[in-house]
């Protein structure tokens, strides 16, 4: 049984290979019948509706026989032949006495469009008492042409000849349709009716002569029903090609040339040169692949390629000629031309040496020269005074790196497209997979300011000290390009000002997240104030430079505003700088930039958390288009919960709510000496987290220490900046699905820090 199944599979095989083959080599339209019996059936011909040019190209197929114009079909060519079977004139007489016994003498052909084969066809006509002629149109005109066999016996009738004597012939003129035969007798077959009882006309293909015999006379053409394969031309309407072309209903596909009919009106098509198939289809020309023909078109010494309309021979090394079998072929290389080929070689060798060496300096010059313009740019951005400062202290030494040109484009796939997170006016932010599978972003500049290089090194440096869990990681730089490339850690939740604003995000945020993110923010704020060697003020906080981690941890980023303040110093005078909404107002007008300037900035940012509303806003009256004045003005007329987020409030958080909101509206006030100092704020907002988790009795969502938080779906988002030494200002670029860019308000001061 199971031999039995194997076979079955294979029939079952066979037949599906067999039957994509013929739908391979389909002649017919797409999902037409391709046959009518034996006959195949090439578009424009066919036998249902709508697989055939118009209605001359109906094939009746009905009883499974094909009929064309009432008249049996037995092969239709696609170079314009159709052939058919034609019936025969006859009229015949029984005796002497004159009396017809059959008499159809006559047989029509009406064809509007098709002509009568004038190179494949004959009129004949055969009988010893007979005359007969073929009725007929050329060129919209009447005409007749004939011919006439007169004999006395059988004596002088020669076998395969048409010559006049028991038979005739006529040769056909071009371009002939709507045809009659008929066929008469002078005497009846008076005197010869012994041996030739009929005369009989008919239509046939040529070398009629060679099948001619005297026994036509006697036997065959007293069969009843007898017909003669005949051939008619087709062709494609009635115009030339040049107009053909022009018209819409133009059919030739293609691959395919078009010409015009010599017997006839209309065009006919045919496959260029190296294609087969249907011209006749759209895409019925397919290309012939010469290679697998038999015989071989290649000699057995020459590999053959074929090519879209042609194919190419290529003898093999040790062989000359051009490889085609109907060519020269392939012939051994004559041995009389060694010493020539040895000195070929010879020079060529030499040549190659050349080449080789003439290369290898040309690269080396190449290395050189691109050594000592890494070498430059390094210099250039700094790189020696980093390298000193770094040997001067083994901690920075550890936290930062000085990655190569090559390990970023390894890390980024030489900066391909697909890698690109986001881009500003001042630089493109990469994701990078380092070579230990660490993901990083990689910010790549588009300029540079050399007057900055020292303070970009020094930036560097005290970045790179930052280790606060609440601050995004800077993990080191690249010098060796013409602008210098910073290379940061990955955060992949986005940024919180897309959390607050977008409608599906915000939802996720619950008080206790919202709280998390200002404790955190406020944290490391405080740890940029007063922990670092030396302080730093962030001088662009807001939610874009915030992101968030898996577990809604917050991360600032964006360092491009930041100064670095002197120890003993406690303002710095500077161009104004920031983002409007954001920006202290006491800074503004006065270009003294303090800690309180970040202050004031966080608490717009936390009045954003609680209200959802952007920091500067056009929708509304004109008072409370700043978030700032409407938020504190809120606080003051006791009408806090009119502004806050939906569904925020609850009977466990009020007061929570109330107390941040205090806080938030003393960071908010005009004077910087009526704010608070960030590390006030941190320790004010954690002793409420800290008051929350002992009412609770539960540890508080989503810490770093804990493993439950809900999260919303995860966006990848990236937002960085800092001063890179590429600008005397710098831009915040998100990167992800959106590019944040800093506003920045400039007034001309003598010193930027």
């Amino acid at each position: 049984m199971a031999a039995f199944g194997r076979m079955l599979l294979y029939v079952a095989c066979v037949v599906v290979m067999l039957s994509k083959m013929a739908a391979a080599a389909s002649s017919a339209k797409p999902n037409c019948p391709n046959w009518c019996g034996n006959v195949e059936i090439p578009y424009p011909f066919g036998t249902t509706e709508n697989c055939y040019l118009n209605d001359n190209y109906f094939i009746n197929c009905s009883n499974s026989q094909p009929l064309w114009e009432n008249h049996f079909v037995t092969n239709i060519s696609i170079q314009g032949e159709l052939e058919i079977s034609m019936f025969i004139a006859r009229q015949c007489f029984r005796d002497s006495s004159g009396v017809p016994v059959v008499d159809n003498n006559k047989h029509s052909l009406t064809s509007r469009t098709f002509t009568i084969s004038n190179t494949k066809n004959q009129f004949v006509a055969v009988g010893c008492d007979t005359y007969a002629y073929l009725n007929a149109y050329r060129n919209n005109e009447y005409f007749r042409i004939g011919c006439m066999s007169i004999c006395q016996s059988l004596r002088n009738v020669v076998n395969a000849s048409c010559s006049g004597i028991g038979c005739c012939h006529v040769d056909i003129p071009t371009g002939l349709k709507n045809f009659t035969l008929e066929v008469h007798s002078y005497n009846n077959h008076t005197n010869v009716s012994k041996f030739n009882p009929c005369s009989s006309a008919f239509m046939i293909k040529q070398d009629y002569e060679s099948k001619f015999s005297s026994a036509y006379l006697e036997e065959i053409l007293l069969k009843p029903n007898d017909t003669f394969p005949m051939v008619l031309d087709w062709a494609i309407g009635n115009e030339t090609c040049e107009t053909g072309r022009r018209k819409p209903d133009y059919v030739c596909g293609q691959n395919s040339a078009c010409y015009d009919s010599k017997n006839g009106d209309g065009y006919r098509c045919k496959c260029n040169k190296g294609y087969e198939g249907n011209p006749y289809l759209h895409e019925g020309c397919q290309d012939i692949n010469e290679c697998l023909q038999v015989p071989k078109p290649c000699h057995a010494k020459a590999k053959c390629m074929n090519t879209h309309g042609s194919f190419s021979c290529t003898c093999r090394e040790d062989y000359k000629g051009d490889g085609k079998m109907n060519g020269t072929g392939c012939s051994p290389k004559v041995s009389h031309f060694k010493i020539i080929i040895i000195a070929l070689i010879a020079i060529s060798i030499g040549l190659m040496v050349l080449f080789v060496g003439g290369s290898s300096l040309y690269c080396g010059l190449k290395r050189r020269k691109l050594f000592k313009l890494k070498e430059k740019f390094f210099q250039q951005n700094g790189g020696l005074l980093l390298q000193q400062k770094l040997s001067n202290d083994r901690t920075s030494m550890q936290a930062v790196k000085i990655f190569s040109i090559g390990e970023l484009e390894k890390a980024t796939n030489n900066y391909d497209e697909s890698r690109v997170l986001g881009q500003g006016s001042y630089g493109t932010v990469y994701k990078g997979v380092l070579q230990d599978n660490k993901l990083v972003a990689i910010k790549k500049s588009k300029f540079c300011d050399q007057n900055q290089i020292e303070q970009f090194i020094n930036e560097v440096i005290v970045l790179s000290q930052i280790n606060h869990r609440n601050v995004v990681k800077l993990l080191g730089c690249c010098l060796e390009t013409e602008v210098p490339s910073l290379v940061y850690e990955f955060i992949t939740n986005g940024t919180l000002s897309n959390h607050i604003h977008d409608k599906v995000l915000s939802s996720s945020l619950s008080w206790e997240k919202r709280l998390k993110i200002a404790i955190d923010t406020a944290g490391a704020l405080a740890y940029m104030h007063f922990s670092t060697s030396m302080p730093i003020i962030h001088r662009d906080v807001k939610p874009a430079n915030i992101l968030l981690n898996d577990n809604y941890s917050a991360k600032v980023s964006d360092f491009g505003a930041s100064r670095l303040v002197p120890l003993d110093q406690t303002q710095l005078l500077t161009l104004v700088q920031g983002t409007l909404g954001y920006l202290d107002p006491e800074y503004f007008h006065s270009s003294q930039l303090t800690e309180k300037s970040d202050v004031y900035s966080f608490g717009v940012v936390v009045a954003e958390l609680l209200t959802g509303r952007k920091a500067i806003s056009f929708d509304g009256l004109e008072i409370d288009r700043n978030l700032a004045m409407y938020f504190s003005s809120a606080v003051k007329e006791d009408r806090l919960r009119q502004i806050l987020v939906d569904d925020l409030v609850s009977d466990g958080n009020i007061y929570e709510i109330n107390k941040v909101a205090n806080l938030v509206k003393r960071c908010l006030s005009v004077k910087g000496e009526d704010r608070p100092t960030m590390k006030d704020m941190a320790m004010e907002l954690d002793g409420l987290r800290s008051m929350e988790k002992h009412q609770s009795g539960k540890a508080y969502l989503c810490t770093e220490e804990t493993d439950y938080c809900v999260t919303a779906p995860a966006v990848h988002y990236f937002n960085i900046g800092v001063n890179d030494g590429c600008s005397s200002t710098s831009t915040s670029t998100t990167v992800g699905y959106k590019i944040s860019m800093r506003t920045q308000v400039s007034k001309p001061l003598d010193d930027d820090r």
